[in-house]
Order: C-alpha cells, then structure tokens, then sequence
C-alpha cells in the first residue's frame, strides 16, 4: 500500500537562464504562461480532495517540479512557498520539496526556504565530472555542487541528487564516479536519467552532425545498472530511473525523446534481479547442466523485475538452463529488490 503521495506543482522552466545543450524547456516555456496562485490553490485542493480519503496515507508532499526554483526571483520563492506552508501549517500536508541547480544555492535563499518551511531540495547535479559538466554546457563546475550540498545538508534539509547517463564527454567511468562521489556526500535520494536526445536542443543538433552519439539502449541500462546498485548498497532510495513518457509529449501528442524507452527502470531492476538469480543458480546447483526443480521468488512489487521485462529473463533462464523446471513465484516477506531461491528437496530459502 502507497504510504506516501506527492502533489506535484510544475514551474515551467522558471528561473534558469541558463541553456544546457540536453534541455528544450526555453522554447516550451516561451508559449507557457507564469504559474498563477490560483492554479497552485487549485491543484494542491483537487488532490487533496482524493488523496485525504485514500487509507494508508501517512505523508503527503507538495512538490515543485520543472524548473530551477531557487532561480526564481525571492519574492515570487516567497510567494508560491507561502501558498505551500499554508496546507503545511495546517497539517493538511507533511512535507515540502523542490528542485534547482547547484549554482543557484546559497546562505539567502536557504534561509528563505527555512523560513518557508522546505524539507526537501533536490539538486540536479547531472555529473560530478568536470569534463562532462562543460560539454554539457552546464555553466558551473564540480566545485559548486560540493558546496551546494553541503550547504543544503548543513542547514538540515533533505537532500536529493539527480544524475544523468550518457551526456558529452562522458563514459561508464565517470557515470560510476559521480555515483560514488554521491555515496560520498550522503542525500537521502537519488533520480537517474539516461540522457533523452530531444527536439529543438543542441543536442539534437550535435546528434546530427554526427559530434554526439547517444548511447544504445543495452549500454544505458548496464551503466545505470552499475549506478543503481552503487546506491542502493549505500541506503540512498531512488526515486526514479529514467523519464516518464508525459515529461516527452509534443503538442501533437508524439514522443519527442529520440532515445527513450517507456519501461526504462523495469529493463535496470531486471538485469539487476538477473544478476542475483545468476549468482543464486550458480551457488544453489551442482552443476549448470544437473537436472532440478528450482523456484524464483520476490515480493508482488518486484515480481515483473523477476520476470523481467516482457518475461525476458523467464527467456534467458529457460534457454541456459534447458534440463531445469524453474517455477516462478511471489511470496510476502521479501522486501523490494530481494530474491530467493528454493531448490526441490532441499530445505530453506537462499536469498540475495
């Protein structure tokens, strides 16, 4: 059962001058009209009025999402946060978050968002590489994300970090490196993204002269695989692994991300759960060619990971393993990310 719920408030690319070369946000939010307070009035009341009546709620979030916020001018920060505090003060909701860049983090507008209440601020750090940094045109060095967090953590808000896949100049080194300097400085969470080549940017255009090659799919979910399980092994939860289709739609409807997939986080989960059941075959057999019943087993919200993605590992295991019966199975006690394996006639569970 969902214990937590966020109410999503979208600031359209506001406060970021800024042209990184993966982002199109400019030419959408030129046809975007500001964000009115009756609009954040009414959308934090339309959920409300359904999330207050759904059990098992325990923490419900009001969230600013798409654009670099704390780049926003301090009295519109202070406007739409006090328009958020209110439902806080009120204990209608829990929490209140918010997304910006490292270089718009300083000692004046934390202590606003302290003042205000904030909880949560997510940086979009993107790389820790320096090389990757200015390829992307991200206008700040590594320097200036160590000490955004480290001014964000030393206030007390949660910290969140967001880092992206397969920008310029990158590769599978530094991709793990700036997981594991995110290791380092400690958030409470963390998106990946595989870089989307998108319509009107000059990514796109770097695409097409041929300067940019996007990764393939295959090498996207391997990197991000590595990533993933540097994190987790760390405590740090991920919010996300990849973008949603409606973060891509055109005006026409069409998906603009020329490199996108819709299951992306199901493709990372299942390698990484095909990696452990690799790993428990090996440990539980004999043999790899020796003849049993085995039986896979997560909880029921990682049983698609299991399986995988259109039931590719299911494939993978029925082709290696042609002399096994592999039996496929949800049990409650496992929590999310854990498989076991059970081998006919033998007692227990082996987990991983």
């Amino acid at each position: 059962m969902k214990k937590h719920a966020i109410i999503p408030i979208f600031i359209p690319h506001q406060g970021c001058p800024n042209d990184c070369v993966f982002c199109n946000q400019k030419t959408i939010t030129a046809r975007q009209p500001d964000v009115t307070d009756d609009e954040i009035k009414n959308t934090i009341e339309t959920w409300l009025s359904t999330l207050t009546s759904r059990p098992g709620i325990e923490t419900i979030e009001i969230a600013f999402f798409g654009g670099s916020f704390t780049g926003i001018p301090l009295k519109q920060q202070s406007r739409y946060l006090s328009l958020a505090s209110a439902y806080k003060q009120q204990g209608l909701v829990q929490k209140i978050h918010l997304s910006t860049r490292p270089d718009y983090i300083n000692e004046e507008i934390l202590d606003n968002l302290k003042f205000w209440s904030v909880d949560v601020i997510e940086l979009g750090v993107q790389s820790f590489d320096d090389r990757v940094l200015k390829a992307s045109g991200r206008g700040h060095d590594s320097q200036t994300v160590y000490r955004a967090c480290s001014l964000i953590q030393d206030y007390g808000f949660e910290l969140g970090i967001q880092l992206m896949i397969g920008l310029p100049e990158d590769s599978l080194r530094s991709c793990l490196y700036s997981a594991r300097e995110t290791v380092k400085i400690g958030p409470s969470s963390a998106r990946l993204y595989p870089t989307i080549v998108i319509e009107d940017t000059r990514l796109m255009d770097m695409y097409r002269q041929g300067i940019y090659t996007p990764l393939s799919l295959e090498d996207a979910v391997e990197t991000t695989k590595e990533m993933y399980k540097i994190l987790t092994d760390a405590g740090i939860k991920i919010l996300r692994v990849g973008l949603k289709s409606s973060d891509l739609i055109q005006e026409n409807g069409k998906i603009q991300g020329h490199t996108f997939h819709p299951a992306f986080r199901q493709l990372v989960e299942g390698a990484i759960s095909r990696e452990k059941m690799q790993t428990l075959l090996t440990d539980a057999l004999p043999s790899p060619d020796c003849s049993e019943t085995v039986t896979f087993v997560s909880n029921d919200r990682w049983f698609s990971n299991l399986i995988g993605h259109k039931g590719c590992n299911k494939a993978y295991f029925a082709s290696a393993y042609p002399r096994l019966n592999i039996l496929w199975r949800t049990t409650g006690p496992l929590p999310d990310g854990q498989i076991g394996i059970s081998v006919a006639g033998k007692p227990g569970l082996m987990v991983k």
